[in-house]
């Protein structure tokens, strides 16, 4: 198995911290770049909801640049361990816009981290790491939080 480019996604939940290690430690291994990837979701976009262009743009650029500096953040922090690191901030739907990122970039792992989302939050918000894995062309790592 050759892995060059490996994809944290992250939505800098405790999950996703402690899904991290393991990217970490496979990019080490196989000297790949490691892409770790944030998706800010953009909940203004139901039908019938109108919200003033220049507010929405205000929220979508603050959140942009919180996610932007809590990236860096992460970066910074695995920066000795790897050698090849890209942070990316996109906005969308969660797994579609992991899934466009990996098929862009030629990703050969994606590492996801699980929430064991339960009850009304699954049934509203769903999966991302199960719907990943259902779609992606590459193999994907779940890591699920120790009990």
């Amino acid at each position: 198995m050759e892995v060059k480019n490996i994809l944290f996604t992250t939505d800098f939940s405790e999950g996703t911290s402690h899904a991290l290690s393991y990217a970490v430690d496979i990019a080490k291994k196989y000297d790949a770049k490691l892409h770790m990837v944030h998706v800010v979701y953009n909940a203004f976009t139901y039908p019938g909801l109108h919200i003033p262009h220049n507010s929405l743009d205000i929220v979508n650029k603050e959140m942009e640049e919180a996610a932007q500096k809590a990236l860096r953040k992460i970066c910074s922090s695995v920066a000795d361990s790897c050698k090849d690191i890209e942070g990316s901030v996109v906005f969308g739907v969660p797994y579609e816009e992991i899934l466009k990122f990996a098929d862009a970039r030629h990703i050969d792992l994606i590492i996801i981290g699980t929430h064991g989302r339960k009850g009304l939050d699954r049934v509203l918000l769903g999966s991302t790491a199960e719907r990943i894995v259902r779609n992606a062309r590459c193999p994907v790592l779940t890591v699920r939080m120790p009990i």
